[in-house]
């Protein structure tokens, strides 16, 4: 597979191919990737790689911003991460393609990125202004009955939207129009249905897309069920979850 060397950009959270990761960008380290990616020419990609926080802070410690404002702020691009960052992050993530990078008058950072590849992370850098890492592109294999699994995924998903629906005490909107590739909607769902960071983070490294669709028939299944036995609830009591401050 393809080896290549990409800014990376740790996060408290999953970035799956195909999807779209806003980001607010106020950290030093993430604003010199940030100035670095807007050196990229327009009309090539400004490529970047995301992985998941296992153990460690999004944001440094005593960063401004933070509870803490007296406190001197944690410097460094391995910041908050401990003496070895590798082991901090999940060693599976994805490639962002930043789109859109706007430089705030502040000297802050908005970026729209998409999720293009799987990659699995070989090693990290620390000697910059921020980390990069050394990663494996991955192939995204089909796996067997993929296309059937993937019919079973939609429909079950389409009831877990109506479950959902309800308890929100929300009228689930028509004609929304799913993909019916099976990559495609094995990351769809994986992004879309409520479930914790370690959750996302297995579907993210199944090792086929048959695989991940078979984990989601599975999940779908019991979150409906779960729904299905709840009372009424505000939709925010629903959908409480960590927010990404990068």
């Amino acid at each position: 597979m393809t080896t290549v060397r990409l800014p990376l950009f740790p996060l408290n959270s999953v970035l799956f191919p195909g999807l779209v990761l806003p980001l607010n960008i106020f950290e030093e380290r993430y604003r010199a990737l940030m100035r670095d990616l807007l050196k990229t020419p327009e009309d090539e990609p400004r490529r970047f790689a995301v992985v998941a926080i296992r153990d460690g802070h999004e944001v440094a410690p005593s960063e401004p911003g933070m509870p803490d404002t007296t406190a001197l702020p944690a410097r460094g691009p391995a910041a908050g991460f401990g003496s070895d960052p590798a082991k901090a992050f999940h060693a599976v993530g994805c490639i962002a393609d930043a789109a859109t990078i706007r430089e705030r008058t502040d000297g802050t950072f908005e970026a729209l990125a998409t999720g293009t590849t799987r990659i699995r992370l070989l090693s990290v850098d620390t000697s910059g202004a921020y980390l990069t890492a050394e990663v494996e592109e991955l192939a995204e294999e089909p796996g067997d009955e993929a296309g059937a699994l993937a019919e079973g995924v939609l429909r079950s998903f389409r009831q877990y939207q109506k479950r959902l629906a309800g308890a929100r005490e929300r009228t689930l909107a028509s004609g929304m129009e799913l993909p019916d590739e099976p990559s495609v909607v094995s990351y769809l769902v994986a992004a879309a249905v409520m479930l914790d960071t370690p959750t996302r983070q297995r579907l993210l490294q199944a090792p086929d897309t048959s695989s991940r669709l078979r984990d989601e028939l599975k999940l779908l299944r019991t979150e409906t069920s779960i729904i299905r036995s709840l009372p009424s609830l505000p939709a925010a009591d629903l959908t409480r979850g960590p927010t990404s401050l990068n």
